[in-house]
């Protein structure tokens, strides 16, 4: 299987990329080719410019601007992401990248009778998601409400694939994590990655 690999970090030191890492070199050695999109890196512009922006209902929308990781995207099979959640969100590259990339014509269609969208990745069959939170986990599950859960998975996964396998680990008050803490949850990333089938 081919996947499409996001990391959404600013420090290559951080825990962050050492999951990618520990993502990359587990799936390497199932056999399956990765493609790290690694968007600090990478240089990724989040910001949705002016011309995509008012473009953004003609067909066949115009995507030149990030035609090359659209090209990526349509390769993949499976979609994993790596990041951490600041305010209870998407790094701010990550959202850019979804409201850049996965943009009319490439990940759905808008329906001409109004108001829905028509899935288009339908390469994708698995959109999973690694991530970390500063906070605990009844903070972010009963308090915040698991937010960045319910965007990934009911705001774009669902819209851009129904079947598409959701599946999201992550790691909670990570400001205090003990080393011994990071290398159990990585070890929980490598037997989560043996259910990638």
């Amino acid at each position: 299987m081919h996947l499409l690999l996001v990391l959404a970090h600013p420090l290559p030191e951080s825990f962050a990329h050492s999951v990618a890492r520990t993502v990359r070199e587990t799936l390497e050695g199932q056999g399956h080719s990765v493609d790290l999109l690694d968007l600090h890196a990478e240089n990724f512009d989040p910001r949705l410019t002016e011309k995509e922006r008012r473009g953004y209902f003609e067909v066949p929308y115009d995507t030149s601007g990030v035609a090359d990781l659209v090209m990526r995207l349509q390769k993949a099979e499976a979609l994993v992401f790596v990041f951490p959640q600041w305010w209870f969100n998407l790094p701010a590259v990550l959202k850019g990248f979804f409201d850049r990339v996965f943009a009319p014509g490439v990940a759905f269609r808008h329906d001409k009778a109004g108001g829905r969208i028509v899935p288009l990745l339908t390469n994708i069959r698995h959109f999973w998601v690694f991530t970390t939170t500063g906070s605990p986990w009844w903070v972010v599950k009963f308090y915040m409400g698991d937010p960045v859960r319910r965007q990934l998975k009911r705001g774009i996964a669902v819209f851009c694939n129904r079947k598409a396998e959701f599946r999201m680990l992550a790691l909670h008050d990570m400001d205090r994590a003990t080393d011994d803490k990071r290398r159990r949850h990585l070890e929980r990333v490598k037997a989560t990655l043996q259910k990638l089938r």
